[in-house]
């Protein structure tokens, strides 16, 4: 790991380095302590507790008098350190996870005393190990951070302030490596711009994006938000495997007996249209006679399912470990389920625009074409339900999930009571959204019923009112005139 500092920050870090009262949390002072296993140990303990104190990188320094900070120098030579007939930085490399950046420096003072100085790179996403335990330091001293869970607790919040985002995937990799696991040429055809003709220049145009970082030791830093979206195999980023999106297709309408599953493994960006096609071809079909031909169409609208799996990939909570989103195919309906519980109550999703927890990703896969505009997703889920005639989506939050479920056709007859008013809350809020109102012609006209069923609707309305769910706009009017807004317009109204 070739580093580049000038003898002139060198020395001037050091002397900043000197005029600390005594040892902290992220500086270590030795004199001629050589033992590989202690600077290991160091190198875990002072990356873990440099972002506890915000310090972007700790430091242990050899050559000076642990008590009053005199330089004494130091006979530590780290180029010619073995451990086990085994260079001292390639085995500390092999016994450090996750690959952090450290490097050590040589100075030597006017005086002729030689000093040491290692560099170590704070912790990113996790906290760092030496031999599969992490260290954490405590005042002076070094203590396995299993000990101390209110300091872990500490660490894990730190991690959780940066945006998913902004959180490396993969540290301290060469420009070749960057290349190998980012699908470059994809981000470049989706971005609309001309792939440049040298490496220079690919490099630029990703860390622009913020796709890629630079590291001072010139490699470079994968973001999550450059694997997520462009990683040619998601499991090359062991915290990422499991974002993968998983399709599910069952033989009924229960997951006891399994037909099909796949898991996605590319970026989301990159994979996208493949698992659009996908599932294009999972969904069952129906005959559609027309005046002069017959027609096969899908029984779910392509449309709705779109929206709802880019809402599942930008909205999930990516801090929840081992989940990932799901898409269900059941024989009678669709469920597309995403870690995280919703930001906005599931009865609001059609009239408050989303919040997301990653906007930057949720602005890339707008920018791509991929996302709808803010807010208009689940309009759309809505109003293509009622074009197909179906009946209406179902919004539900779990304990850690969100699921969104997309039912196939029924016949009014057969839809149960509370799915016919949910229809009728949607039906409704879908027409506020539009500045009109619901009344028991667009209503009947939303379940495809002539005339003379005008009052099997109005049962409905009653129904829906009785839940309150709606709410009668005028009262003053007529029966025949009456109109209908969501239960909340009245609020919003004041």
């Amino acid at each position: 790991m070739t580093i580049s500092r000038s003898n002139e920050y060198l020395y001037s870090l050091l002397k900043e380095l000197l005029k600390l009262p005594n040892e902290t949390e992220w500086v270590e002072f030795k004199h001629n302590n050589d033992d590989p296993k202690e600077i290991g140990e160091y190198i875990s303990a002072l990356s873990n507790s440099a972002p506890l104190v915000g310090k972007e990188c700790a430091y242990v320094i050899w050559g000076v008098n642990n008590e009053n900070h005199e330089i004494v120098g130091t006979s530590f030579k780290p180029a010619n350190t073995r451990h086990k007939q085994q260079e001292l930085e390639s085995w500390l490399l092999q016994k450090i996870d996750p690959r952090i950046d450290f490097h050590f420096y040589e100075l030597t003072t006017d005086q002729n005393l030689l000093i040491v100085i290692l560099e170590v790179q704070a912790a990113h996403f996790k906290p760092v190990r030496f031999d599969g335990t992490e260290y954490i330091r405590i005042g002076s001293y070094t203590k396995k951070l299993c000990d101390f869970p209110e300091k872990e607790s500490r660490l894990w919040l730190t991690f959780n302030k940066t945006p998913f985002e902004q959180q490396i995937a993969a540290e301290n990799i060469s420009a070749e490596e960057v290349l190998n696991l980012i699908d470059y040429p994809a981000y470049f055809e989706l971005t609309n711009k001309n792939l440049p003709e040298d490496r220079t220049g690919i490099l630029f145009a990703l860390k622009a994006d913020d796709l890629i970082k630079s590291t001072d030791s010139g490699l470079w830093n994968i973001t999550n938000f450059g694997a997520i979206l462009f990683a040619k195999q998601l499991k090359d980023f062991s915290h990422l495997s499991r974002k993968a999106v998983r399709v599910i297709q069952y033989t009924g309408i229960n997951r006891i007996e399994t037909l099909k599953e796949i898991a996605g493994n590319k970026g989301y960006a990159v994979g996208y249209n493949a698992l659009m096609d996908h599932l294009k071809t999972l969904f069952p079909s129906r005959e559609k006679i027309g005046p002069a031909f017959r027609q096969e169409i899908s029984v779910y609208p392509f449309v709705a399912v779109r929206e709802l799996v880019v809402n599942a990939l930008i909205h999930q909570d990516f801090s929840l470990k081992g989940t990932g989103p799901t898409i269900e195919l059941f024989s009678d309906r669709i469920e597309i389920t995403n870690p995280g519980i919703p930001l906005v109550d599931t009865q609001r999703f059609l009239d408050i625009p989303p919040k997301s927890r990653n906007e930057k990703l949720a602005s890339f896969m707008r920018r791509i074409g991929i996302c709808e505009e803010r807010g208009s997703g689940i309009d759309k889920v809505v109003y293509e339900t009622e074009v197909y005639q179906l009946p209406a989506p179902l919004f539900e939050q779990t304990d850690n999930h969100t699921r969104v479920v997309l039912f196939a056709h029924k016949n009014y007859r057969n839809i149960s009571i509370e799915d016919r008013v949910r229809a009728c809350y949607l039906h409704c809020c879908l027409k506020y959204v539009d500045r009109e109102f619901m009344n028991n012609t667009s209503l009947r006209e939303r379940f495809g019923m002539d005339v003379r069923n005008s009052a099997m609707i109005s049962r409905l309305i009653k129904q829906a009112l009785d839940a309150k769910q709606i709410e009668i706009y005028d009262e003053t009017v007529g029966p025949k005139a009456m109109r209908y807004i969501p239960w909340w317009a009245r609020i919003g109204r004041g």
